[in-house]
């Protein structure tokens, strides 16, 4: 009986630890996570291109891309990135608003559930300051 219930334990052991699902971290790699514009014009968008290499030896492809507020743009290749290739994920702020903004962009990867974030921030002074 104990074999019995060892090997039963041992099978859903098994089992639990196969469906550990991947991470975003897992298939790419980030230049930078974080960006922070600094001082920036009021009216006058500002963007930023973060690089994203594939770590994997598979094609990853990057489902959907998109920002905390309609303020933030992503723009993203919709072709996979080969196995060790680097693409850019362009992420334009509109600077419509003064003051201090901290943004997050989500990036959903194909096959993972979780999205990658990341993020960017500065300030944006009114005109005369």
């Amino acid at each position: 009986m104990k074999s019995i219930l060892m090997t039963v334990f041992a099978f859903v052991f098994a089992m639990a630890v196969s469906a550990q699902e991947q991470k975003a971290d897992d298939l790419i790699k980030m230049n930078t996570e974080l960006h922070d514009f600094g001082k920036v014009k009021q009216g006058t968008p500002v963007s930023y291109y973060f690089e994203v290499t594939n770590i994997t030896d598979k094609p990853v492809v990057i489902e959907n891309a998109w920002a905390s507020c309609g303020c933030t743009v992503p723009e993203y290749s919709k072709e996979p990135i080969a196995a060790g290739e680097t693409i850019k994920l362009k992420v334009q702020y509109n600077a419509a608003a003064a003051g201090h903004f901290e943004k997050d962009v989500f990036v959903k990867l194909a096959g993972i559930t979780q999205p990658k974030t990341i993020h960017i921030k500065g300030d944006v002074e009114a005109p005369g300051n």
